[in-house]
């Protein structure tokens, strides 16, 4: 008779969260989103405004000349197809607690 082979336990274990010093925060402007075949990725871009000086005519006149800005990556996160659905959860908790608090301290004005 064989014997069975004990399944291991999954043990939830708490996180210690931890940030590098050398991770610097980015400010996207514009996010893309891309479905792969067994996970999506989120690609993060900033976009900057041309410096344009001058005069308010001279500004027109180059502002008529821009065709198109650039916009540069500044992160790419892969999110198994698994996952995704407890990160759009969670953003749109944090997004609605967000409008709350908003709400709330313009009442208190």
């Amino acid at each position: 008779m064989a014997e069975s082979i004990p399944v291991p336990q999954f043990v939830g274990l708490p996180i210690e969260w931890n940030i590098p010093n050398d991770i610097v925060p980015r400010y996207a402007t514009h996010m893309v989103v891309q479905r792969m075949e067994h996970e999506f990725l989120i690609s993060f871009f900033e976009i900057r405004p041309p410096i344009i000086l001058g005069k308010p005519d001279e500004v027109a006149t180059e502002l008529e000349k821009i065709k198109s800005v650039h916009a540069n990556c500044i992160a790419q996160i892969m999110v198994s197809i698994e996952k995704m659905p407890e990160i759009v959860n969670t953003l749109e908790q944090v997004e609605k607690l967000s409008v709350v608090q908003m709400d709330e301290s313009k009442v208190k004005e």
